[in-house]
């Protein structure tokens, strides 16, 4: 499973400066699930890395699409399990 809202991290970048990330989803918006991603990579940072560089993914006209992209991590199961 994911974790929960409360660690999930929203990364915005237009492509030209630092993407701008904030903690959580803001459960009042009406947004839904499109579709996701699962990538393997060593630290959160790398995460929002990346989530950084499709959020500035050219568009139409070929301007940033500027998407929010929201980062959570990939649960373990507990040991033993």
């Amino acid at each position: 499973g994911l974790a929960g809202p409360d660690e999930a991290r929203v990364v915005n970048s237009d492509g030209r400066s630092a993407p701008v990330v904030t903690d959580g989803p803001f459960p009042e918006t009406k947004e839904f699930l499109a579709g996701y991603w699962i990538v393997d990579v060593d630290s959160p940072e790398r995460a929002i890395e990346i989530a950084a560089q499709a959020s500035a993914a050219p568009g139409p006209g070929g301007a940033p699409i500027g998407e929010r992209i929201e980062v959570r991590a990939v649960m373990s199961a507990p040991a033993g399990q």
